[in-house]
């Protein structure tokens, strides 16, 4: 018993593990092994366990994480949406501009158009009503 105890308290640690691991490696590529291995659990067990934590899954919390960077460097002035796209991880202005309004509800462009302070207040609620 004591250690499903100690499991359950450790998971929370290792999500936030995960999380750290994301946030400084977030130009590279993180596949769910990758993620798995960062945690200590199967690949099967870190989907499970991740999700149930997170409310979403690995891949999208790591696509998320992208997008909102993506919306900073947007929201700072970057003025190449291409370059920003790239550096996203998105290989075509169009699949990140999709992306992009599919989780924030605005195109780059018109989300570039927004002042700072809407933008900020966007990029914390993760989209539009």
């Amino acid at each position: 018993m004591l250690t499903d105890l100690q499991t359950l308290y450790e998971i929370p640690e290792r999500i936030e593990e995960v999380k750290q691991y994301i946030r400084e490696h977030l130009n590279e590529p993180l596949d769910r092994e990758k993620l798995a291995a960062v945690a200590g659990f199967s690949v099967p067990h870190f989907h499970r366990v991740f999700t149930a934590h997170m409310g979403e899954s690995a891949a999208s919390y790591v696509r998320r994480m992208r997008l909102e960077r993506a919306g900073r460097k947007l929201r700072m002035g970057a003025v190449n949406i291409t370059e920003v796209a790239l550096a996203a991880g998105y290989d075509t202005h169009a699949a990140f501009s999709k992306a992009f309004k599919q989780q924030f509800g605005l195109s780059p462009r018109a989300f570039r158009q927004l002042g700072c302070r809407a933008a900020t207040q966007l990029l914390r609620k993760g989209t539009l009503e």
